[in-house]
């Protein structure tokens, strides 16, 4: 006789997020995180394909609501939406997935300091490091739209490991799943098979 594996039901919003919902809180990030890339390569495209000047290369968006783009609200709000969005989602995962979501978060945590340090460059109206405009850390040495573009692939990869391996977990990883995103493995009574 077959016995399926059950779990509690982890308790409080960020429990059920975790649980039977993480399927779907998963999703709906990653409709977020597409729609943000689909920003960048537009942008990307109107550069570097295009020939457009960087000013006027806005995305999406920004052709329709140019002030999105010149706005560090914006780019510093989706920065935290990202940041508190894989912190959210990060129990959902266990073993291999959760290692490659956590690396996923550590870089854009990094993305999110260099956010913060243009944010408040821009709402104190003073520049750091010497610059003409406010500044990040690292585009002192990296242009913007390039750095930007770089960051966003450096933590959507490794997310995408991890949603990969989350949905194809091996027997431990499994067994230690608080969601119902990846089937769950059935279990032979004893003396049985």
């Amino acid at each position: 006789m077959d016995v399926n594996v059950s779990r509690q039901e982890p308790v409080g919003l960020v429990g059920r997020l975790n649980g039977r919902h993480h399927r779907t809180g998963l999703n709906l990030f990653l409709v977020i995180v597409v729609a943000h890339w689909a920003e960048h390569l537009t942008q990307a495209y109107q550069i570097w394909v295009l020939g457009w000047p960087v000013k006027q290369s806005r995305g999406v968006l920004g052709q329709f609501y140019p002030w999105l783009v010149s706005s560090e609200w914006l780019h510093y709000g989706y920065a935290l939406v990202m940041l508190v969005g894989l912190w959210l989602l990060r129990s959902g995962f266990t073993g291999r997935s959760r290692a490659w979501w956590l690396v996923a978060f550590g870089i854009q945590f990094f993305h999110h300091v260099e956010h913060l340090l243009l944010f408040v460059q821009a709402q104190a109206g003073v520049v750091f490091f010497g610059q003409a405009v406010p500044t990040s850390l690292v585009q002192l040495v990296a242009p913007r739209v390039e750095l930007h573009l770089f960051y966003n692939t450096a933590v959507f990869l490794p997310m995408i490991v991890a949603m990969v391996l989350h949905l194809r977990p091996n027997s431990t990883e499994a067994e230690q799943a608080t969601c119902t995103c990846a089937p769950r493995p059935v279990l032979a009574v004893a003396g049985r098979s």
